[in-house]
């Protein structure tokens, strides 16, 4: 008789409590601060009050992919465990940027990788000889557990899911990389 064994990241979805997040990956908001900032002393792409900052747990597991959004806050990564993540970012200027996130500084990866307000991004795991298309890993037990801090604190109204159309014609020089990162 067989049996069932466990993926290694089920483990932390289970005990972390994580869930599904629009994006892809899964998610789970661990600090919101009580204070808020008026919506008047915030900048104007801000409409409402917002809490100083949050937090979440990210798990991201191959080959599925976080697929290019943005918000209206800057966005700091920490990395906590399992492999390397690339953040895809593609700003309003058509530049593109690969950040690398994980513990090896001597493969160019960093412990916190920051993506600026508005910019769009996506994120893959860049374990097994992942390319630029982030879509190679094969193995589905591989994943990446990270963090995000967000300041002033997240909201979904301040969340923005990619139209792959729109960013083709906004940014046609990278369409490899937003084929494969755009799921609407």
């Amino acid at each position: 008789m067989g049996y069932i064994t466990m993926k290694k990241y089920q483990k932390w979805i289970d005990q972390l409590g994580l869930l599904p997040h629009p994006e892809g990956g899964f998610y789970k908001e661990t600090y919101r601060c009580d204070e808020l900032i008026s919506a008047e002393q915030l900048p104007e792409r801000f409409d409402q009050a917002h809490v100083f900052s949050t937090a979440i747990y990210y798990l991201l597991n191959a080959p599925n992919f976080s697929a290019f959004h943005r918000i209206k806050q800057d966005e700091l990564w920490h990395f906590y465990q399992g492999s390397p993540l690339t953040i895809h970012v593609i700003n309003d200027s058509g530049d593109y940027q690969k950040l690398l996130l994980g513990d090896d500084p001597s493969q160019g990866q960093s412990f916190q990788q920051l993506v600026k307000a508005g910019d769009w991004f996506a994120a893959s795991i860049c374990d097994s000889g992942a390319g630029e298309s982030g879509a190679d890993v094969t193995n589905d037990d591989t994943y990446a557990l990270v963090g995000c801090t967000v300041a002033p604190g997240f909201e979904f109204i301040d969340f923005e899911l990619a139209e792959k159309e729109v960013l083709l014609k906004l940014y046609p020089q990278h369409k490899g990389i937003i084929e494969s990162l755009c799921i609407t």
